[in-house]
């Protein structure tokens, strides 16, 4: 990229309902007070849909800025061809229309970016390396990071080296991780003991105080949550555990229990919520630029 230009850095975050983009302050690793806009997107849309909402959103934000200017870091869901752009995700609830699309080439096309000023990176990955360089894992040499919500993310920053460890799809009991660690085992397991369907974590916790089971699914949450960190935790010698997605709002009603019992274990790493929530995961993709292009 030429030198010259004054590179307008724009993170955005791509997550299961919505699409989030802000301008990015990389020297402060913060993002500028009100340059946020965030839509809905339908997830189960079509292709052209889903794409013409994301265009929408930087369109408004990219405004009159030279496409040439533009440096946009994507936080995006796997599985994905990060390196190229391409979509892989299906059968995960998500997005199934846009499998095989070139995402870049539509952004090319679309807005007149340049390829190399287009980054794509995992979720769970960026929104780690956002809290290490301006969240709650800033001064830790060993950090891993979680995300939870629909599924699990999972990631590991190693003196700065942020990566995605996928532990999502990770056996774990009598399946994966993602079977016991995400909003799905909340909403299928509820079904399981209640004969009552809820829509997500958040109705749950609405019925926390008048529904018996309820509290019963937050301590069978924490266990399992322990089980995993305690693994993860001792595979990377980790300092300190960043938890973020829509579930970490909830951290009243499983962050204590998880802890007391990984202490009981012997395990002392400190258990931190995100302090940047969606904004991790815009810093850290756009951040991908402030090593890379911006430095070279």
């Amino acid at each position: 990229m030429n030198k010259k230009i004054k590179p307008f850095m724009i993170g955005v975050d791509i997550g299961g309902s919505h699409i989030t983009a802000a301008i990015i302050d990389f020297r402060s690793h913060s993002v500028v007070d009100h340059s946020r806009v965030r839509s809905h997107v339908n997830t189960h849309g079509t292709k052209e849909d889903i794409l013409a909402s994301w265009i929408s959103v930087l369109k408004n934000i990219i405004g009159n800025h030279s496409p040439d200017e533009i440096l946009l870091g994507i936080a995006m869901p796997g599985p994905f061809d990060y390196k190229n752009g391409i979509s892989l995700i299906r059968n995960m609830n998500k997005y199934e229309s846009l499998y095989l699309t070139d995402i870049k080439a539509v952004l090319i096309e679309q807005l007149g970016l340049l390829s190399e000023n287009i980054i794509f990176r995992n979720d769970a990955e960026a929104f780690l390396h956002g809290e290490v360089n301006g969240g709650n894992a800033l001064g830790f040499n060993r950090a891993i990071g979680i995300t939870l919500g629909t599924g699990l993310g999972s990631a590991v920053s190693i003196a700065g080296k942020t990566t995605d460890a996928n532990l999502g799809i990770s056996s774990f009991k009598h399946g994966i991780a993602e079977d016991y660690i995400s909003s799905r085992w909340f909403v299928k397991r509820y079904e399981e003991l209640s004969g009552k369907k809820v829509k997500d974590t958040k109705a749950l916790v609405d019925l926390y105080e008048s529904d018996p089971i309820v509290p019963v699914l937050f301590n069978d949450f924490a266990r399992s949550l322990t089980d995993f960190l305690f693994l993860f935790i001792n595979a990377h010698d980790a300092e300190v555990v960043i938890i973020g997605g829509n579930i970490a709002k909830a951290h009243p009603l499983f962050l204590n229990k998880t802890r007391s019992a990984l202490r009981q274990h012997g395990i002392r790493a400190e258990l931190r919520i995100t302090a940047l929530w969606e904004d991790a995961a815009m810093l850290g993709a756009a951040y991908s630029h402030a090593t890379g292009i911006l430095t070279s």
